[in-house]
């Protein structure tokens, strides 16, 4: 077995190859929680779950930490709009992301640490870039990073820098992408940050959004680790400066693997307020559009290629599922007595064969689903000529389940008022009020069920009954 990912770094497809054998260390920049997640926000965490429940289905331990920014510019200016404290401002939207999150069907990392529980170890790094010379402090009392120091600089995005113009030092969290500057480690207390800031040996004021990340992904990581992932947009500066500091202040490689997810576009544009096309999930699911198929459509386009999100996709994906869990339901329905067939068992085999080498290369989601759907036509079809028995289907379910670990698309996992034993003995009340000829009652019991979701689809062979997705 070897799984390659394409290093953002190295420019190449590369075999993954963890620190230790067995187990992946990996960090993943989380949200900033001045508002809700946006789908571009989220095209990126999935592509990180994908990855975490992939190294997990090839037998990794996985320990994964996605940080929660809790403390920059934006969430500065945002408490202080409010005139409220800053936890109490960014609280709100901490629940909201974890609520989001299980919507859908992210699974949670090992370590969710917040930036305003990790000043102390900001402040330690900084010292040490101030005492080796990587690191001045500015008349005001800023602490600023000397990029000069560190000729590395510009490996991960490819910059030239002998072609570029070294700017001034730069005190925003996010600047111009073409900005080579100085950026900032500490920043001194400004009247405009209010009651926002911490003593410290460095002075009054608070970090820099930069040292937030290497602080607390070497805390529970270790100083060099496995893999670090983003989005496109965090290259550079974001990881740019994070590699310059962390190694600056270590003496050690920081990462070994950078993983970066492209754009989000919406129905071909970019996505912003303006144009009328930005979406929260809860936006989307405000009207009426399963999480799931948000789900689906942020997986089934390859991280690496920018992702085109439309209704009319949405509506496809919703379709997918559909074709899934129906095909599940079947296999369920299977009763044929036997002892499986060697060849089907073969089929299972192939399939899971092209389903693994698809996600090895990359973690081509599409050309996984695309051995998955082969899978499917091919199983309904030999269920169609009556050549499937109950083992051949069981074998067929536990298949199923497998990739769903990595897909999380095929059960039904969404949380109902109303659980399966429920709907069942609503089920069969109805169809003892059918067997009475009490047709009103019959009519009352599927009204009830269609207000709960629930479909019903009368058989030769009984009722059967689905969640509307």
């Amino acid at each position: 077995m070897s799984v390659r990912f394409f290093d953002t770094r190295r420019r190449a497809l590369v075999d993954f190859v963890p620190m230790t054998p067995g187990e992946v260390r990996m960090y993943t920049c989380g949200p900033t929680i001045y508002g809700l997640a946006h789908i571009g926000n989220f095209r990126t965490f999935m592509f990180e779950d994908l990855l975490r429940r992939y190294l997990k289905y090839r037998g990794f331990k996985v320990t994964q930490v996605m940080n929660i920014t809790d403390i920059d510019d934006k969430t500065i200016k945002g408490c202080n709009a409010k005139g409220i404290p800053l936890d109490e401002y960014t609280q709100p939207f901490r629940t909201a992301f974890f609520e989001d999150l299980d919507v859908l069907g992210i699974e949670r990392a090992e370590h969710y640490p917040s930036a305003t529980h990790h000043i102390a170890e900001m402040v330690e790094i900084t010292q040490k870039l101030l005492e080796s010379g990587h690191a001045y402090k500015a008349d005001d009392g800023s602490i600023y990073f000397r990029i000069a120091t560190f000729p590395r600089y510009g490996a991960l995005s490819h910059m030239n820098l002998a072609e570029l113009k070294v700017g001034a030092r730069v005190n925003s969290d996010e600047y111009e992408k073409d900005a080579v500057s100085d950026f900032a480690l500490w920043k001194a207390w400004d009247p405009q940050d209010g009651t926002v800031f911490w003593d410290t040996p460095l002075g009054r004021g608070r970090p820099g959004w930069h040292v937030e990340c290497s602080a607390m992904s070497m805390k529970y990581l270790g100083q060099t680790f496995d893999i670090h992932t983003g989005g496109v947009d965090n290259i550079f500066p974001h990881h740019e400066n994070e590699i310059a500091q962390s190694e600056a202040s270590t003496g050690v490689p920081f990462v070994n693997h950078w993983l970066h997810a492209e754009h989000l576009i919406v129905e071909g544009r970019r996505m912003a307020k303006s144009l009328g096309n930005f979406y929260t999930l809860r936006d989307l699911t405000g009207r009426g559009i399963p999480a799931v198929a948000v789900r689906y459509l942020l997986l089934s386009t390859h991280y690496r290629q920018q992702l085109n999100f439309t209704f009319e996709g949405l509506e496809a994906a919703r379709n997918a599922i559909g074709r899934l869990r129906d095909f599940r339901q079947r296999l369920t329905e299977v009763t044929g007595e036997g002892a499986g067939h060697p060849d089907f068992a073969e089929l299972i085999t192939q399939s899971r064969t092209g389903f693994e080498d698809s996600l090895d290369d990359d973690l081509n989601a599409s050309g996984g689903l695309g051995v998955l759907f082969e899978f499917l036509r091919e199983a309904n079809r030999r269920m169609d000529a009556g050549t499937v028995d109950h083992q051949d289907a069981a074998q067929a379910l536990r298949f199923l389940d497998s990739l769903d670990s990595v897909l999380g698309v095929i059960k039904d996992q969404t949380k109902s008022d109303s659980s399966d034993a429920e709907i069942e003995q609503l089920i069969r009340d109805r169809e003892n009020a059918r067997a009475t000829k009490q047709w009103a009652r019959s009519d009352e019991i599927r009204a009830e069920l269609a207000a709960k979701g629930v479909i019903l689809e009368d058989t030769p062979g009984g009722t059967r009954w689905k969640r509307k997705l």
